[in-house]
């Protein structure tokens, strides 16, 4: 059995913080020892209580001052769109149209599926992102390269094959049949094996025709305990096509209810726009809305109303996410950053130890793997951040008058990037320091 205890200040919360004088919702060490033993987190708490119950042989790392976290979750990401990150259009359907589609036609070749994939995890790992929920490309090897790359790497992360049969190019086009088949063969070669976990991943309701959606829906009744993610009300003109297409449906969300796609593990990327009764569906299926700040401010789509969402009468769970390559950056800490700005500009704050909830504990719970991930608890995976809120000479100097933990959140949020994390460890292995 190996052993390793690291020491440093640590930071894990145990529930979302109601206001910022809620101690109780998040456990902090000053001087803190975390024991990491066969890719799992041994004991926590603080450094001579943990060093006193470690084994006589442990490897000890030292991080101080720097500020030990669970590893940042993304809820909502597209790895085949990394080469049209800042690509300049005017909405969303131009956007997928002019360069999305196009460039995800690319990964139908096996070696460019695996080399973006290798940069992807780089990325994600140099940002301090130790899990993502991903959207491959319609075709398998994007998904193959994918789980391949997350099995290398010893990584949790959520995947899965795009379905879509209409309004696309040829190149990107499956068939009801062939999108049910490959997800079905995705799921047998890749569900469980390691840390991956694959999704059901309809793209969303204007790519897919009724047809592929009966299919999607069998899926989803043959395989109950996998994630489903897609798209719902991202801006107006899919809304309206949407409605189009769908004319017998009450409302966008109401395509997906009709083929069973609601459900407590099913992710629904960017919620903008959600009517009343939408957002009680979501709410009485305890379904997933996922926030993508930079993608929606980059297209102009919207403002999502987060903490609106969350007080309603009958709340709707939330999620954060980068939506790279519609967002812009691949760090959780500027997702949220845009976040607390979008939040300003609808009246509301959000405090930095909610945020930094969402980035852990909050989005394992909106992925359903909170006992695994996002937390410091004994007994769970030793996925983790150690971050550097003086990593730039800005940062620095700021911090010269710094004295509470809270500014420290907060500076990291504002000003951090990849710069601002020391490593990440991935089930107890360093693994920035390799890239």
């Amino acid at each position: 059995m190996t052993a390793t205890l690291l020491r440093g200040r640590l930071l894990g919360f145990v529930r979302r913080p109601e206001n910022m004088d809620d101690r109780d919702s998040y456990a902090y060490e000053d001087d803190g020892g975390l024991l990491i033993e066969d890719g799992r987190i041994a004991a926590a708490g603080p450094y001579a209580d943990v060093l006193a119950a470690a084994p006589a042989d442990v490897d000890e790392i030292d991080h101080r001052p720097f500020l030990i976290m669970p590893g940042f979750i993304d809820t909502h990401v597209h790895f085949p769109q990394m080469q049209v990150i800042g690509a300049y259009a005017a909405n969303l359907l131009e956007w997928l149209n002019t360069y999305t589609f196009p460039e995800e036609c690319r990964f139908v070749e096996p070696e460019h599926a695996a080399r973006i994939a290798r940069h992807f995890y780089d990325e994600m790992l140099r940002h301090g992102t130790t899990t993502a929920a991903a959207y491959c490309s319609v075709h398998k090897a994007s998904a193959d390269a994918y789980f391949t790359e997350a099995l290398k790497r010893g990584m949790c992360m959520i995947g899965g094959k795009v379905m879509m049969d209409r309004n696309a190019p040829q190149g990107l086009l499956d068939t009801p049949q062939m999108g049910y088949d490959e997800t079905r063969a995705v799921i047998a070669e890749w569900h469980g094996k390691g840390r991956n976990h694959v999704a059901i991943t309809p793209r969303f309701a204007i790519t897919s025709t009724p047809a592929q959606m009966e299919m999607t829906a069998t899926l989803a009744r043959e395989f109950p305990d996998l994630h489903i993610q897609t798209h719902l009300s991202e801006n107006d003109e899919e809304i309206r096509f949407t409605a189009e297409l769908y004319p017998e449906a009450v409302d966008y969300t109401d395509v997906y209810a009709r083929y069973g796609l609601l459900g407590p593990k099913s992710l629904f990327g960017h919620c903008i726009h959600l009517s009343e009764r939408e957002a009680d569906a979501m709410s009485e299926a305890d379904a997933v809305a996922i926030h993508c700040p930079t993608s929606n401010l980059f297209l102009g789509s919207g403002l999502f109303p987060l903490k609106a969402l969350s007080r309603r009468e009958k709340p709707v769970r939330v999620g954060l996410a980068t939506d790279v390559g519609g967002g812009t950056s691949y760090s959780m800490l500027k997702t949220l950053d845009e976040t607390y700005k979008i939040q300003q500009l609808l009246g509301e704050r959000l405090n930095p130890f909610e945020s930094f909830y969402h980035m852990t504990l909050g989005n394992a719970e909106a992925v359903s793997l909170s006992d695994r991930i996002g937390t410091l608890e004994p007994g769970t995976d030793a996925d983790l951040v150690v971050l550097d809120a003086a990593a730039t000479p800005a940062m620095a100097l700021r911090m010269e008058v710094v004295r509470s933990l809270a500014d420290e959140l907060f500076l990291l949020q504002t000003l951090g990037d990849d710069r601002a994390v020391r490593e990440t460890y991935v089930a107890g292995k360093a693994m920035k320091a390799a890239l």
